[in-house]
């Protein structure tokens, strides 16, 4: 039998929970420790759509990415996303910045769905930095970077500098980019602002923003194959969605 503490440990065992950031609030959020699992619903975000998608499935827990409950949260109103899993019995598991840092994790997975190679960790353990196998051109290294995680859309700074290393941060990584860059001809992230990218425009430094839902979301997805393989009696479940944030 298979609870929701056995998934927090081997969770635990690779992307240590006591790594995460100080303002992060990931770990086990919601439910009984001890509650037996049989499905379990995986997604980015635990919105009300992922939290009743868990419910119509029968699903004892939810397992996300971004904590369902973060900051000063002051009430929880019917048909939120809280108030569905307490109400249905469903317990809440979240990875956030210690699946960030991992071996393993988040980054490195997006490091291996971008074909980097000779990846490693740099500077505190978040930023991973990894190779092409070739030379490319910003143009066609940010065509892509957006063809491969299915952006919704992308901005990239214009350089005439070649991209061979690459330095990269799922999600809101831009107070990395200097630091990267550094090690690096281009930088990754999800979230970057205009005058963030501004400043490495003027530098002539490559950096890419391909949103913050494209470049975590399939990696950390890719947790699933490794909870297949050690809980072969739960079945995980992939909720249906899709960006909330559209582009045309």
């Amino acid at each position: 039998m298979t609870t929701v503490k056995n998934i927090y440990d081997y969770i635990n065992s690779f992307a240590p929970y006591d790594t995460q950031e100080e303002w992060d609030n990931s770990g086990h959020l919601v439910g009984d420790f001890r509650q037996e699992v049989k499905k379990c619903v995986m997604a980015l975000d635990c919105t009300k759509e992922v939290s009743s998608f868990a419910k119509e499935v029968g699903a004892e827990l939810v397992l996300t990415h971004h904590p369902v409950i973060l900051g000063d949260v002051k009430t929880v109103i019917k048909g939120s996303a809280v108030y569905t899993l307490v109400n249905s019995g469903i317990s809440a598991l979240c990875a956030h910045t210690n699946l960030d840092f991992a071996e393993g994790g988040i980054n490195d997975n997006l490091a291996s769905l971008l074909n980097l190679k000779n990846t490693s960790h740099i500077g505190d353990g978040l930023i991973v930095k990894g190779e092409l196998e070739g030379e490319m051109s910003i143009d066609d290294f940010a065509e892509f970077v957006s063809d491969t995680l299915g952006c919704a859309g992308i901005r990239y700074t214009d350089t005439e500098k070649p991209v061979k290393t690459v330095a990269l941060g799922g999600g809101g990584c831009q107070d990395y980019m200097f630091s990267a860059l550094e090690e690096a001809d281009c930088f990754i992230t999800g979230d970057m602002k205009y005058h963030t990218m501004l400043d490495a425009a003027q530098e002539g430094r490559a950096v890419i923003s391909a949103g913050h839902f494209e470049t975590e979301n399939a990696a950390f997805l890719m947790l699933k194959d490794k909870l297949e393989k050690t809980f072969t009696d739960v079945e995980f479940i992939v909720a249906p969605v899709e960006n909330p944030i559209k582009s045309v």
